[in-house]
């Protein structure tokens, strides 16, 4: 009797060292690099307000062991986060107060559920916010053999074909003497129809002072400007916004018509401004803040931006689509 009970206090203990044992793995392994390596990459994320959605974008990346992270907001361009870590199977990132225009730091934390990145963070206003993610889609896609037939998306008579972002709102655009022209921070303009690859060309005219861009697939900005001068190259005219800068750089020419051809197949751009190649077949990483969506495996239309600052104008609007 009694040396059974000796064996079987040896066997419990055994068992209890094995169970800590198990536990001390899987914590881990929770925290461990292998662990880890599912999170990295980047995704399209989708922050879900009380009122509406907003489109999101997420890098992450090893550098020297340390996590790292890049991130497209609301608005604006893609920057490099303060605070990303990944522990016990949590991602936790930080935005900074200073560039959510809030009071206080947005705090995102979320887990990864098979292909699902998703989380929640608490607004300063004390609102809950959801958010979901998904890896973004490679698109890698070899060049169109052919391409169809050119498609003008301005008849350069009225908006036949287009609408803004806000209906309603004021001041609206207005097309004078075959010009479609943008009011000084007004609404966006949205075409109605939706492309996957094509080339885009189109004319425009930027004022002093002034400030628009063109999304293709209304996700990815490409820059128009005369008044980012101070801004880093990929902000600055010709830019892929927030990505890609042009090179070489190009001059302003306020008040001048001038043209883009910007060929886009996959997420693979080349921007031509003005008969000169200043992207060359470039891969863009993610979304642009403003973007309609993050849903960028989906065919999306030409947006125009309206809610900068000052004159802007456009005419002869034409897009080849990739023929099928």
């Amino acid at each position: 009797m009694k040396i059974y009970r000796i064996a079987f206090a040896f066997i419990a203990i055994l068992s209890s060292s094995f169970a800590a044992h198990s536990r001390n793995d899987k914590s881990s392994a929770d925290s461990s690099p292998e662990s880890a390596q599912a999170f990295l990459g980047r995704w399209d994320l989708t922050l879900k307000a009380p009122d509406r959605e907003y489109p999101s974008w997420l890098e992450l990346h090893e550098e020297n062991g340390q996590l790292k992270a890049e991130f497209v907001g609301r608005w604006g361009n893609a920057r490099p986060l303060p605070r990303a870590e990944i522990a016990n199977g949590r991602l936790k990132f930080v935005s900074p107060k200073e560039e959510e225009d809030s009071k206080a730091d947005l705090v995102f934390e979320g887990t990864l559920n098979g292909k699902i990145l998703s989380g929640k963070l608490t607004w300063p206003d004390g609102k809950t916010w959801q958010w979901i993610g998904r890896k973004a889609p490679a698109l890698q896609r070899i060049s169109p053999r052919n391409w169809a037939s050119p498609v003008p998306l301005f008849n350069g008579k009225d908006l036949t074909g287009w609408h803004e972002d806000k209906p309603g709102a004021s001041p609206v655009w207005k097309v004078e003497n075959g010009v479609l022209v943008r009011p000084d921070r007004g609404p966006e303009l949205i075409n109605g129809s939706k492309f996957e690859d094509f080339k885009l060309h189109i004319e425009f005219n930027c004022g002093a002072d002034s400030n628009s861009g063109v999304y293709l697939r209304g996700r990815y900005e490409v820059q128009i400007e005369t008044d980012s001068a101070s801004d880093p190259p990929s902000q600055r005219m010709g830019g892929v916004y927030g990505f890609l800068a042009p090179s070489p750089e190009p001059a302003r020419k306020p008040g001048e018509w001038q043209t883009y051809d910007i060929t886009l197949i996959g997420r693979m751009v080349t921007v031509v401004l003005n008969g000169q190649t200043i992207i060359d077949n470039k891969e863009i990483p993610g979304i642009t803040g403003g973007a309609l969506d993050s849903h960028e495996e989906l065919p999306g239309p030409i947006y125009l931006q309206g809610s900068e600052k000052g004159r802007v104008m456009f005419r002869s609007i034409v897009i080849t689509p990739a023929s099928k």
